[in-house]
């Protein structure tokens, strides 16, 4: 992308996180960027309809709604708009939920403003030729957390009912789901 388109795009930074938002915020602006943030949903549904910006930085999770449901929203209201999915609670399921609905990218907190910039420049990259199968198995609690996002997802983020889904009580699964993912190379001590 060119210095001079970069210079005409608007973003928008969607995060209930002050500290993050407005760091990132700032670090785009001095990058010479045309930056506006919201912290809640609705804050952003304002201007989204008011102006809508040509990209827009989301938080998967904020308290007064859902970030894949506000994708959606973007998605209905200016389907031009490219939109890169952040999360501190990444998960195959989510992100795979964040590119069926338009997002242009996923990527898991911390990310500083090199990389989502390059986010979204690989956005509009052409695919990358399939790569040599990888057989390494992922950890039982590595597939535990990716089944329990996976229905939590498919019940609309409702915790209750994916509680009874999962025939786990609804505090035990909020406390599952605090809890960042475990990484794909640890391995399961309980065996």
């Amino acid at each position: 992308m060119n210095d001079e388109k970069i210079l005409e795009t608007s973003f928008l930074v969607v995060d209930d996180h002050d500290l993050f938002r407005e760091r990132l915020a700032r670090a785009l602006r001095e990058r010479g960027l045309d930056v506006r943030v919201a912290a809640s949903v609705a804050e952003a549904r304002v201007q989204l309809h008011e102006d809508p910006p040509e990209k827009v930085v989301l938080d998967l999770r904020i308290p007064d709604g859902s970030g894949l449901s506000f994708l959606q929203e973007i998605k209905e209201v200016e389907p031009t708009v490219e939109v890169v999915v952040l999360t501190g609670y990444g998960s195959i399921a989510t992100a795979v939920d964040a590119i069926r609905l338009g997002a242009t990218n996923y990527l898991t907190k911390p990310a500083d403003a090199d990389e989502i910039l390059a986010a979204f420049e690989r956005g509009h990259a052409p695919p990358l030729e399939p790569a040599e199968p990888s057989y390494q198995m992922s950890s039982l609690a590595r597939a535990e957390w990716e089944h329990i996002h996976r229905v939590l997802s498919d019940c609309g983020g409702n915790i209750s009912k994916a509680a009874r889904i999962l025939g786990v009580h609804r505090r035990s699964l909020q406390r599952k789901l605090q809890k960042y993912p475990p990484l794909e190379h640890e391995i399961d001590e309980n065996f």
